[in-house]
Order: structure tokens, then C-alpha cells, then sequence
């Protein structure tokens, strides 16, 4: 094998070319096989990370290549070794070396040379226009020379620097192109660099689906070529972050430091991988963990001189030590300086390091220096996708701090448009909630002011603007995929025997990761889901809503600063009611379903008063609203960490029919849905429970023409053809609802778990469904006040309303009520209103009391 062969199998399949290398020099090799031999391992230990033994090796070959007389292969060596003297911290001597070869040269040989110092500038040294001076004239130079590998390399190099100059689409061009030309030529080490690089110009553009498709297709390459890959991970890390998903996030960057630690020891790219243990480490609160991660890289990349990864360290540092409340006045003068280095090292990231700046120097009451920073900041909010966010809300403190109350306001609305706006291009529904987080300043700044010193359909307008942000997209619909398929049905499958009697014998351990395999492969293939067109819905309007409302009652709560406010809309008008500390709400929350949930699985409330513990629920959650409620019905929009109220079992709402929705809008366009022209009502009997096909079987003498699913016959591929565009769909099924996981809260079906990914499957949701289960109307707070769950899957996906409960309840006491409830259903009465007909009859007997005030009814 010649040199430029065993330099091709270097960069393609590294652990193949270390042992050949090996092999070479162990056999007595000439100075040429020498050069070539050491050129491979050093190629391999850079990429590797082990650049101090790059170096080692790199220097032995160029003193092999010197005695072999061969000026090309040379300089080919000493611009390696330029390149890895630079990633050693010894940047003058590696660019020195750098300059000295590519001097005077053309053809292929100064394309090649150019290449490495195109990636010096680039990459390490944040010099972009001189790295794409080089990129731009090693492509001409390489293109149409026949040899498509090196070409390949100067496309990518050129795209890298485009991609670092804001030229998203011209470098994934290029991308594209030396992807296609690495594949052709069998390098797959640098096909999965490029697919990598693609990832990155995605998330660039804001295409978080394609970013961690790519970025999957890059990981799954370099696994099947025992390759560890620093940038990939830390890229990875970038877009899980970006998507809220800071779990996911902390495990792949853990991981790979933890592969890195075991493989290389401490490496000069162990510095990037830190960087984003850091920024993880504190999007997930652990701020003091962030803070040594930050300054741990820091002084790596100080070391290594290289500045602009350097200023990315330190400002992740800056903002934990921010977010821990440290207030020093030397945090306000590196701010200063970091902003001035980052202005000419990364405009965009200049941006956030001027927000943070003015905010410190706001907290200091330093108003000269705040005006200074937040502007340069809020000039930046018309530029790219990077930057809006941080621009709109710098302009909003800016107009805060001016007195002008209208234009901060103006600013956090169309702040609130552009993570729309970003939202919109997410597919998976887990992406989208938890990317709402991203505006959770600019509404709570916009609600606190109106709270203070706005009226109170100001109130209500911009908690409905923050609530519609993610409800207002079209639902997520996962694309036709038989692999989704295949595994959800493995999943369902391996659950089902992990319940059974036989596989508990022979232990659970091998099963439980499978299954947690299984899990991570569905949430890795629907996050890949791309975003769903669809018409943007009206907006919110206060007449619409009073116009609707009839004799009912809207309550909207609102937490701001962590004190509960309410908006009432009755009686054609709308009022502001400050109820309390949110904290006192949850406590009595959770104290009140303790109670219920023993009183309706019939095991008795023991001394607790239900009625009393009621009573200071009602108290904490509505303060004296009730006062302003008109004689009909009553709405309750709750916040996410209120969503599981037994609000029937409040006093005030008892005999009242009581429907929950997430929004006022949402409310609105569930009223306007469409029920299916014919009727189909599908009633679905699940296993093991303690009352056996009781409640489907006298349920299906109410609607003689229903289809029943029962006795072995409600299987998952089965329910859901069933109830897809049914009119009426009942479910008489245990439920379990997941926290850890709230997407894969389920109801049991025959073959195992019905998910909320199997219902995300739907052509169309059922109209109105009955969720005869337990804990059905749980969600999982996420993101921005945002709930994930069984019940907002189907409000999302268009069901009308849905009838869950709040707790574990009795088979046996479920059964009377159920037949209740389709009772005045048949007589033509809504969700909420046949609900609050069972709990007026069902009064004198507890357990079946209190398995009615267990029930909600959500939607219209």
C-alpha cells in the first residue's frame, strides 16, 4: 500500500490504518514506508484527540521524509504537522510551518497544503476571511483534477467556513456535494464528518428534525468504525439543547467524556466536550456543575490559543455564575470585554454576551451601561434566526427601562411571533413543547407588567398569547414508517410479557433495558418527524369568547412571579382576581388527591374531612372568584402545574357542569369542531380488570350499533382503525401514566400498551372520547407550562372532548357511573353537563362520589 493510500485509509478507517502502520514499522520499513507509516499514525492519533502523540509521530515521519529525499511528500508532512503544532497550543511554530509549504505553490500539492491551513484559520483560530481566501482557491485548484477525495475535502472546507460566516445554504451545497463524492470513493469516516457538518447547518437554519437526522446518520458511521468523534457529540448536544430536550442532552455529552476519559486520558478535544457538559449542566439547573465545566474548558482552550472557542467558555461561564445570582462588579467588566473580543470574533454570539452584559449592569442599576449593551443587542433583532430571540427581548428591556410600556410590549409580542414562528418547523410534539421554553422571558416580562399595571383583558390576552403558542400549530403526525411501526409493536409486545407470570420467573433485568432500548429508538424516530403544513388558526379575539359564552363562565389562571392571578369572563365582562401563592395551591392539590384517591378506590379517607380539605382547596385555587361567575356552566383554563384538579369536588362547582381546557382559544376552536356526518361509536374493553367486559357489554346495549372491542379483541392495530374519525369512543382500560416519560403513558390494551405515539398515528381523532382509566387526565408539565399526555394528545389532534380521570378509581363504582354518563349522553347532553348529572345523583354514596369527582371533562 502506498502512502496516499494508507493516508486515504487514515481518515477513512482509522483503527485499520493504525494497525497497518504498525505493522509497517515493525518490519524494518525503507524511509519512504517510514514517513508514510508514521504520516498514518499521526493522522489517526490527531483525529483521535491524542494530539501529543500526534506530534510525536508526526515529527518522525517528517525526519524519515527528509532522508528520503522526496520534496511533495514533505511538505504534505509538514503542514500535518503545522496543523496538529497548532491544536497543541504551539500556534505560531504550526502556522510558521504552515505558511512555509504552501508558499509559491499550485497545482494539486497547494490545493492539499491549502486545505490544512484553510482549517487552521477556520476552525481553531476564528480567522474566516483568510480561511476562506484559502478554501476558495484549494477549490479551483482541486476541482477537475481527477482525484474526487481531495476535492471532496476543499468543498467541505470552504462550506465550514460559509456555514461560520452565516452562508447556510451555499455551504450545505457544498456539503451535499463532497458528501455525494466521499461516499463515492469509499471514505466513510469523512462521509459521516460531512453528514455531521450538514446536521450543523441545519440547526443553523433552524431545521432541528433534519439537524438530528443527520447527526443520527453521522453517529451510526463512526460506531460502526469504533470512531469517537468529539464535534459530533458536541453538536448533537447543541440541538438536543436548543429542543428543551436537556435530559437527552446531559446523557450523550456524559457519555461521550466518560468514552473519551477511558480511551485518550485528557485531550485537547476533551475542551468541546466540556464546553457543552457545561451548557447542559445548566439548562438543567445544575449551575454549580456548570460552572466548574465551563472554566474547566476554559482553560483548555486558553491553552490550546484558541480564542473564539476561549470567549464561547467564557461566556457559558459568566452566564452560570449570572444565573446562581453572583452580582460582583467584576462579572459587569468581563462582560464588557467578552462583548468587545465576541463583536469581532462571532457577531451572532456577540449578541447574547451584550444581553447578559446589560442585564448585569441593569441589576447594578448602571443605566448608562445597560442602555449601551441591551442596544447593540436589540440591533441585532432583524437579523438571523440566532439572533432574534435575544434581539426582541433586549429591545423589550430597553423600552421597559424607558417607561415606554406599549413598545416593550410591542417587542415581547413579536418576540412571541418568531418562536412561533420557530416552532412551527418542529415536528415531533415533544420538540415543540419544550422549545416554547425558549420565549418564557419575553411572556413573563410582558405578564408581569400587565398584572402590576394593565387591565385585566390585558391580562387575559397575553396569557392567551403565551398558552396558543404551541396548541395553534397543526397536531404532529408522524410520518408513514414502518421501522415506528415495527417498534412501537416490539414495545408492546415486550411489555405485554414483562406483566406476565413466565418471563417475572426468570427475572425482569435483560427485559427492562431492552424495553429501554426499544423506548429510545421510538422517541429517537419521532423527534426526526419533519413539520406538518398547515393554515395558521385566527387569532385570539375577547369578543369571540364573550360572544360564545352564553350564561357560562370562563376562569383563566395565570402564575406570575409564582402568585396565582384569575381572569373571569362572565356576565359579559372581564375582571382580574388575585388569589395567592401558587405554592399553597400545589400543596393543597396534592393533599386533596390523597384524599380522593383512597376515598374512590374505596379504601376510605380515614380521618381526613374530604369536604373540609375541599373547602381550602376551593380557597387556594379561586380565592373569592365564584362571586363573579354567571348561573351556567363554568370553563377553567389551568395552569400546567394545576392541570389535575378534581375541580367538581370544589364547593362552589359541584353541582355545576365544569370543563377543563388549556386555553380560551383552545376552548373556542374545540366548540367549532366539526362532528363526523355519520355516527360511529366504538366501545373498547381492556384486560384485568376486576369487573371483567361488564362495562362494555351493558354499554353496547345503549348503542345497539356500535362496534365493540373486548374479550381478547382490543388489540392496538385493532382500536385504532376503530376509532380513527369515530364519533364517540369509550375506553374501559386501566391506564398508566409515565412521569418520567409522559409520551409513553398508555392504556392496556390486549397486546400491551396503547402509547400516546400510537394515538399521534391517527388520520383523524376520535370526536368525543370516554376514558373509563385510571390517572387518564394526568400530563407531564413540560416546557413552557406546556403538558404532555393521553388527554393532550387527543385535544391536540382534534377531539372535541374527552372525559378522564385525576386519580386511581374503582372498577366496581365505575360502572354505574359510566352507564350514567351515555345515559344523558344518548339524551343529548355535553361531557360536562352529563358528568355533573352523575355526581348530583351519585351524592349519597362515597365510593361512587367520589369516583364522579374523580372524573373532569375536558374540552367543549
Amino acid at each position: 500500500m502506498d502512502a496516499d493510500e494508507l493516508h486515504a485509509l487514515a481518515l477513512s478507517r482509522p483503527a485499520d490504518a493504525l494497525r497497518l502502520a504498525r505493522d509497517v514499522l515493525a518490519n524494518n520499513p525503507s524511509d519512504a514506508e517510514a514517513a508514510a507509516a508514521h504520516h498514518a499514525a499521526g493522522l489517526v492519533h490527531r483525529d483521535f484527540g491524542d494530539i501529543d502523540e500526534a506530534v510525536v509521530e508526526l515529527k518522525a515521519a517528517y525526519r524519515a521524509v527528509r532522508r528520503a529525499a522526496d520534496p511533495d511528500r514533505e511538505a504534505e508532512i509538514l503542514a500535518t504537522l503545522g496543523v496538529a503544532l497548532t491544536m497543541a497550543g504551539h500556534t505560531e511554530r504550526g502556522l510558521a510551518a504552515l505558511d512555509a509549504v504552501v508558499a509559491g505553490r499550485g497545482g494539486v500539492l497547494g490545493g492539499r497544503l491549502l486545505i490544512r491551513r484553510a482549517w487552521v484559520h477556520g476552525a481553531l483560530l476564528g480567522r474566516y476571511d483568510e480561511a476562506l481566501a484559502d478554501a476558495e482557491r484549494a477549490v479551483v485548484l482541486l476541482t477537475d483534477s481527477g482525484d474526487l477525495v481531495w476535492q471532496a475535502r476543499a468543498l467541505t472546507h470552504r462550506a465550514m467556513v460559509l456555514l461560520a460566516m452565516g452562508a447556510i445554504e451555499r455551504a450545505d451545497q457544498d456539503y451535499a456535494l463532497s458528501e455525494e463524492l466521499f461516499a463515492k470513493c469509499g471514505q466513510q469516516a469523512e462521509y459521516a464528518d460531512t453528514r455531521q457538518a450538514r446536521g450543523a447547518a441545519a440547526f443553523a437554519r433552524g431545521d432541528l428534525p433534519t439537524a438530528l437526522l443527520y447527526l443520527d446518520d453521522a453517529q451510526q458511521v463512526d460506531e460502526e468504525l469504533g470512531i469517537l468523534e468529539p464535534d459530533l457529540y458536541a453538536n448533537k448536544c447543541l440541538v438536543l439543547l436548543a429542543a428543551g430536550l436537556t435530559r437527552e442532552a446531559s446523557a450523550e455529552i456524559d457519555g461521550a467524556l466518560d468514552r473519551i476519559e477511558e480511551q485518550h486520558g485528557s485531550t485537547a478535544r476533551r475542551a468541546e466536550l466540556l464546553l457543552c457538559a457545561g451548557l447542559a449542566a445548566h439548562a438543567s439547573g445544575s449551575l454549580d456543575l456548570a460552572e466548574r465545566r465551563s472554566r474547566d474548558a476554559l482553560r483548555l482552550f486558553r491553552r490550546q490559543q484558541r480564542p473564539w472557542w476561549a470567549a464561547r467558555a467564557e461566556l457559558s461561564l459568566l452566564q452560570s455564575r449570572s444565573a446562581g445570582g453572583v452580582r460582583a462588579t467584576s462579572l459587569v467588566h468581563t462582560g464588557r470585554r467578552l462583548s468587545a473580543e465576541l463583536d469581532e470574533l462571532d457577531p451572532d454570539l456577540a449578541v447574547e454576551a451584550h444581553l447578559l452584559t446589560g442585564r448585569l449592569a441593569l441589576a447594578r442599576d448602571d443605566r448608562a451601561d445597560a442602555v449601551r449593551h441591551l442596544s447593540v443587542a436589540a440591533g441585532a433583532r432583524n437579523r438571523g434566526l440566532r439572533t432574534r430571540g435575544a434581539g426582541w427581548l433586549a429591545k423589550a428591556l430597553l423600552e421597559q427601562g424607558d417607561g415606554r410600556s406599549r413598545a416593550m410590549l410591542a417587542a415581547c409580542r413579536r418576540g412571541l411571533s418568531l418562536i412561533e414562528i420557530y416552532v412551527r418547523t418542529l415536528g415531533a410534539t415533544e420538540l415543540r413543547v419544550l422549545a416554547t421554553a425558549q420565549g418564557a422571558e419575553l411572556a413573563a416580562l410582558a405578564l408581569r407588567y400587565v398584572v402590576q399595571r394593565g387591565t385585566a383583558r390585558q391580562v387575559l390576552e397575553w396569557s392567551e398569547r403565551w398558552r396558543a403558542t404551541v396548541l395553534a400549530i397543526p397536531p404532529v403526525r408522524p410520518q408513514a414508517d414502518g421501522s415506528l411501526v415495527a417498534d412501537l409493536a416490539a414495545l408492546r409486545n415486550l411489555t405485554h410479557r414483562m406483566e406476565s407470570s413466565h418471563d417475572r420467573r426468570h427475572g425482569s433485568g435483560p427485559l427492562h433495558r431492552e424495553r429501554r432500548r426499544l423506548e429510545h429508538a421510538v422517541r429517537r424516530r419521532v423527534l426526526l418527524t419533519p413539520s406538518a403544513a398547515g393554515d395558521r388558526p385566527d387569532p385570539f379575539r375577547i369578543a369571540d369568547l364573550l360572544a360564545h359564552l352564553g350564561d357560562r363562565s370562563l376562569i383563566e389562571l395565570t402564575d406570575v412571579d409564582d402568585q396565582l392571578h384569575a381572569v373571569v369572563v362572565a356576565r359579559g365582562r372581564v375582571r382580574r382576581v388575585p388569589i395567592g401563592p401558587t405554592a399553597v395551591a400545589t400543596h393543597r392539590l396534592s393533599h386533596t388527591l390523597f384524599a380522593l384517591r383512597r376515598e374512590a378506590t374505596g379504601r376510605g379517607a380515614g380521618e381526613l374531612d374530604v369536604d373540609l380539605i375541599a373547602d381550602r382547596l376551593e380557597t387556594a385555587l379561586l380565592g373569592d372568584v365564584v362571586r363573579y361567575l354567571d348561573d351556567g356552566a363554568v370553563i377553567v383554563v389551568p395552569t400546567g402545574r394545576l392541570h389535575a384538579v378534581p375541580w367538581s369536588l370544589l364547593p362552589s362547582l359541584r353541582h355545576r357542569p365544569t370543563s377543563v381546557v388549556p386555553s380560551a382559544a383552545a376552548w373556542l376552536r374545540a366548540r367549532n369542531a366539526v362532528a363526523p356526518l355519520t355516527e360511529r361509536v366504538v366501545l373498547v374493553g381492556g384486560p384485568h380488570l376486576s369487573t371483567g367486559a361488564e362495562e362494555v357489554q351493558r354499554l353496547a346495549e345503549l348503542y345497539p350499533g356500535a362496534v365493540v372491542l373486548a374479550h381478547g379483541k382490543a388489540t392496538a392495530d385493532v382500536v385504532l382503525e376503530a376509532i380513527d374519525g369515530a364519533s364517540l369512543v369509550h375506553v374501559a382500560a386501566h391506564g398508566t401514566f409515565r412521569a418520567d416519560s409522559p409520551l409513553f403513558s398508555a392504556l392496556e390494551l390486549d397486546d400491551g400498551p396503547l402509547t400516546v405515539y400510537d394515538l399521534e398515528r391517527l388520520e383523524r381523532a376520535p370526536h368525543r372520547v370516554v376514558l373509563s382509566s385510571c390517572s387518564s387526565a394526568l400530563g407531564g408539565p413540560s416546557g413552557a407550562d406546556e403538558l404532555l399526555g393521553l388527554v393532550s394528545a387527543l385535544i391536540a389532534l382534534g377531539s372535541a372532548g374527552v372525559v378522564a380521570s385525576v386519580v386511581p378509581v374503582s372498577d366496581r363504582a365505575t360502572v354505574p357511573l359510566m352507564l350514567g354518563l351515555h345515559g344523558r349522553l344518548r339524551a343529548g347532553d355535553g361531557l360536562a353537563e352529563a358528568l355533573a348529572w352523575n355526581r348530583t345523583s351519585a351524592r349519597d354514596r362515597d365510593s361512587l362520589r367520589a369516583t364522579a369527582q374523580s372524573f373532569i371533562a375536558l374540552g367543549a
